[in-house]
């Protein structure tokens, strides 16, 4: 039989991974529902907004010092510091006696969760040979389904009949059992022989301040008065100016090789996750849905993804960079084919289709990237190409996030129909897909391109 993510070498680390990764899915999409209970229990509904923003805003900041912490002491120091942290930040958070110590609290789990994301690919690279590394990652896509699935009601029936609070505390233990899992695999992995052992804090700096700014930008997304545009224009300069120290030189451009792979990640979750905030509102605005029916196509989604991930993760010979642009396609159609929820005669129904369709595009595409990146990044850069890859995404969903923010506050203000938001929405955001599958053969590795990809330098230089 030949080697596979469950073999005896690997079954343990692939285990602890795919808890962890599934732990911290539960908790991503069961906050939401926690959390009105939770801000009014600490009399804080007017910092509602800050719990998110300060776990988006750390997380960034989590991301860079993870990558820079892999590359200089290897993947166990990185994944030990972040779950740690996390755990930490999960006890904070269920005990928190007032609304400062909780934003605080969900700080401290966003740094953690950024540390954690961006090891994983470290691990995956160190500890996975390359045929094995599709199969884990589409068993990563997969782990995200079942918190998505019953995340928001096991949170709800928590909250109900037992506290908030216990949807923080309750993962502590589970956390606690998946390190242990990784952790025999995690003591042979040993820093990259050509790793500089530099630390580098002026990058944390940079990711603050494009966490701030991405923060920032969400904020104006949501209220739409005169000063959300400086809010916004703030904003988008911290952003910017961040980004320039962060990502790969040539991500603009999305330039062949690391730099489309880093482009093409912020790309589909762009597209994707902004019409994945929108299609519940539209459902339940436009055609009376309840909350259970709206979030049916997210579910739908969901399995669509998963799907796809197990048969790539099937066919490891496949070109990783054929499967992105079909992902790609196959999003663009399920974002563009979602618009008809907009239309009055034909009611919520074709949103059960069309973002099955987007999942398949996402379930073949994300695992692709990944793979792609660790196929392009040295061993020695492979924690800050991680982190560019992962701010990348954070990026492009809280801009399109932010993007849908705006025209639901147009249509609030009566600007415009929401229908015709949710039209625009999802024309634009199907735009960015279309792209998507235009950059996706640039991120095959270049013919005859060198070992190591292009520095982190700045968006201007490309």
């Amino acid at each position: 039989m030949g080697a596979g993510i469950f073999d005896r070498r690997h079954r343990l680390p692939t285990a602890g991974l795919l808890l962890l990764v599934t732990f911290i899915a539960f908790e991503a999409m069961a906050v939401g529902t926690a959390m009105p209970t939770a801000v009014a229990e600490l009399d804080g509904l007017a910092w509602y907004g800050w719990p998110f923003s300060a776990y988006l805003v750390a997380s960034v900041v989590g991301m860079v010092v993870g990558g820079d912490l892999g590359d200089r002491r290897g993947p166990r120091t990185a994944l030990l510091a972040g779950v740690t942290v996390f755990a930490a930040g999960l006890l904070a958070a269920g005990l928190a006696g007032d609304m400062l110590l909780f934003v605080a609290a969900r700080a401290f789990q966003g740094l953690g969760g950024g540390l954690i994301a961006v090891s994983l690919y470290v691990v995956a690279g160190q500890a996975y040979e390359g045929p094995l590394r599709p199969r884990l990652f589409g068993a990563i896509s997969a782990a995200w389904v079942l918190p998505a699935l019953v995340g928001p009601l096991v949170a709800g029936l928590v909250t109900t009949h037992a506290s908030w609070r216990w949807v923080f505390l309750g993962l502590l233990p589970l956390v606690g059992v998946s390190l242990l899992l990784v952790l025999p695999a995690l003591r042979g992995l040993t820093p990259p022989a050509a790793s500089g052992g530099r630390w580098r804090p002026a990058r944390t700096g940079w990711a603050g301040l494009a966490g701030l700014g991405i923060a920032a930008l969400q904020v104006a997304g949501q209220r739409l008065d005169g000063p959300a545009v400086g809010i916004a224009a703030g904003g988008l300069v911290a952003l910017t100016a961040g980004l320039r120290r962060l990502l790969p030189g040539g991500v603009a451009r999305a330039r062949a090789g690391l730099p489309a792979v880093v482009a093409s990640r912020g790309l589909l979750a762009g597209a994707f996750f902004g019409m994945d905030v929108l299609l519940p509102l539209a459902l339940t605005q436009l055609h009376g849905y309840s909350p259970t029916a709206a979030g049916i196509p997210l579910t739908a989604g969901a399995v669509g993804w998963a799907t796809a991930s197990q048969l790539q993760g099937r066919n490891p010979a496949w070109s990783r960079a054929f499967l992105l642009r079909i992902g790609f396609v196959l999003l663009a159609a399920g974002v563009v084919g979602s618009a008809l929820v907009a239309v009055p005669g034909l009611g919520g129904w074709p949103a059960y289709l069309t973002w099955a369709v987007a999942g398949l595009g996402m379930g073949l595409g994300m695992p692709s990237v990944g793979v792609l990146l660790l196929e392009q990044s040295p061993e020695h850069r492979r924690g800050a190409d991680s982190a560019a890859f992962q701010i990348a995404d954070v990026t492009g969903s809280a801009l399109c996030v932010g993007l849908v923010g705006v025209l639901v506050a147009a249509a609030a203000a009566s600007l415009l129909p929401l229908a015709g938001a949710v039209a625009l929405a999802a024309v634009v955001l199907g735009g960015l897909a279309v792209v998507g599958s235009l950059v996706a053969p640039r991120a095959a590795a270049p013919a005859g391109a060198e070992d190591d990809p292009v520095p982190a330098t700045t968006l201007a230089a490309s």
